[in-house]
Protein backbone atom coordinates (compact mmCIF):
# COMPACT_ATOMS: atom_id res chain seq x y z
CA UNK A 1 0.00 0.00 0.00
CA UNK A 2 1.52 3.36 -0.99
CA UNK A 3 2.30 5.97 1.63
CA UNK A 4 0.31 9.17 1.05
CA UNK A 5 1.46 10.80 4.26
CA UNK A 6 3.39 13.58 2.57
CA UNK A 7 0.39 14.46 0.32
CA UNK A 8 -1.93 15.21 3.21
CA UNK A 9 -3.32 18.76 3.31
CA UNK A 10 -2.50 19.54 -0.31
CA UNK A 11 -6.13 20.33 -1.18
CA UNK A 12 -6.45 23.28 1.20
CA UNK A 13 -3.78 25.53 -0.41
CA UNK A 14 -5.14 24.73 -3.87
CA UNK A 15 -8.70 25.48 -2.75
CA UNK A 16 -7.59 28.78 -1.23
CA UNK A 17 -5.86 29.68 -4.50
CA UNK A 18 -8.98 28.84 -6.52
CA UNK A 19 -11.22 30.88 -4.20
CA UNK A 20 -8.84 33.86 -4.36
CA UNK A 21 -8.76 33.69 -8.17
CA UNK A 22 -12.55 33.47 -8.33
CA UNK A 23 -12.93 36.48 -6.05
CA UNK A 24 -10.49 38.45 -8.19
CA UNK A 25 -12.48 37.59 -11.31
CA UNK A 26 -15.71 38.71 -9.64
CA UNK A 27 -14.19 42.06 -8.64
CA UNK A 28 -12.87 42.63 -12.17
CA UNK A 29 -16.21 41.65 -13.71
CA UNK A 30 -18.14 44.01 -11.44
CA UNK A 31 -15.77 46.89 -12.20
CA UNK A 32 -16.04 46.22 -15.93
CA UNK A 33 -19.84 46.14 -15.70
CA UNK A 34 -19.84 49.51 -13.93
CA UNK A 35 -17.62 51.05 -16.62
CA UNK A 36 -19.76 49.64 -19.44
CA UNK A 37 -22.92 50.95 -17.75
CA UNK A 38 -21.35 54.37 -17.20
CA UNK A 39 -20.30 54.49 -20.86
CA UNK A 40 -23.84 53.77 -22.05
CA UNK A 41 -25.28 56.34 -19.66
CA UNK A 42 -22.69 58.92 -20.73
CA UNK A 43 -23.53 58.43 -24.43
CA UNK A 44 -27.25 58.77 -23.70
CA UNK A 45 -26.72 61.88 -21.58
CA UNK A 46 -24.45 63.44 -24.22
CA UNK A 47 -26.99 62.83 -26.99
CA UNK A 48 -29.84 64.25 -24.91
CA UNK A 49 -27.81 67.26 -23.80
CA UNK A 50 -26.70 68.03 -27.35
CA UNK A 51 -30.25 67.88 -28.68
CA UNK A 52 -31.55 70.04 -25.83
CA UNK A 53 -28.66 72.48 -26.26
CA UNK A 54 -29.25 72.80 -29.99
CA UNK A 55 -32.92 73.55 -29.40
CA UNK A 56 -32.79 75.69 -26.26
CA UNK A 57 -29.19 76.56 -25.33
CA UNK A 58 -26.71 75.69 -22.61
CA UNK A 59 -29.10 75.81 -19.61
CA UNK A 60 -31.30 73.17 -21.24
CA UNK A 61 -28.26 71.04 -22.10
CA UNK A 62 -26.99 71.24 -18.51
CA UNK A 63 -30.44 70.38 -17.13
CA UNK A 64 -30.88 67.35 -19.36
CA UNK A 65 -27.34 66.11 -18.67
CA UNK A 66 -28.02 66.28 -14.93
CA UNK A 67 -31.37 64.53 -15.33
CA UNK A 68 -29.49 61.69 -17.00
CA UNK A 69 -26.99 61.45 -14.15
CA UNK A 70 -24.16 63.25 -15.96
CA UNK A 71 -22.08 66.35 -15.47
CA UNK A 72 -21.88 68.76 -18.41
CA UNK A 73 -18.17 69.43 -18.90
CA UNK A 74 -18.32 71.63 -21.98
CA UNK A 75 -20.85 73.28 -24.26
CA UNK A 76 -19.71 74.79 -27.53
CA UNK A 77 -21.67 76.40 -30.34
CA UNK A 78 -20.35 75.44 -33.76
CA UNK A 79 -21.33 76.55 -37.23
CA UNK A 80 -23.42 73.37 -37.54
CA UNK A 81 -25.05 73.41 -34.09
CA UNK A 82 -23.64 72.51 -30.70
CA UNK A 83 -21.04 70.14 -29.30
CA UNK A 84 -21.24 68.91 -25.71
CA UNK A 85 -19.05 66.79 -23.49
CA UNK A 86 -20.41 65.04 -20.39
CA UNK A 87 -19.03 62.75 -17.69
CA UNK A 88 -20.67 59.86 -15.86
CA UNK A 89 -18.38 58.35 -13.25
CA UNK A 90 -14.97 58.02 -14.90
CA UNK A 91 -16.35 57.95 -18.45
CA UNK A 92 -16.62 60.96 -20.76
CA UNK A 93 -18.72 61.19 -23.92
CA UNK A 94 -19.19 63.80 -26.63
CA UNK A 95 -22.11 64.49 -28.94
CA UNK A 96 -23.08 67.02 -31.57
CA UNK A 97 -26.51 68.15 -32.66
CA UNK A 98 -28.04 70.84 -34.81
CA UNK A 99 -31.37 72.55 -34.52
CA UNK A 100 -33.44 72.42 -37.65
CA UNK A 101 -37.00 73.16 -38.53
CA UNK A 102 -39.12 70.16 -39.27
CA UNK A 103 -42.20 70.72 -41.37
CA UNK A 104 -45.04 68.28 -41.08
CA UNK A 105 -47.78 68.16 -43.67
CA UNK A 106 -51.06 66.93 -42.41
CA UNK A 107 -53.40 65.23 -44.82
CA UNK A 108 -57.15 65.51 -44.71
Amino acid sequence: MPDHGRDRGQALPWMMLVVAAAMTLVVVAVRLAVVVDDAARARTAADAAALAGAAAGEPAARDLAERNGAELLSFERTWRGVRVEVRVGDVQAQAEASASTVWVRSSG
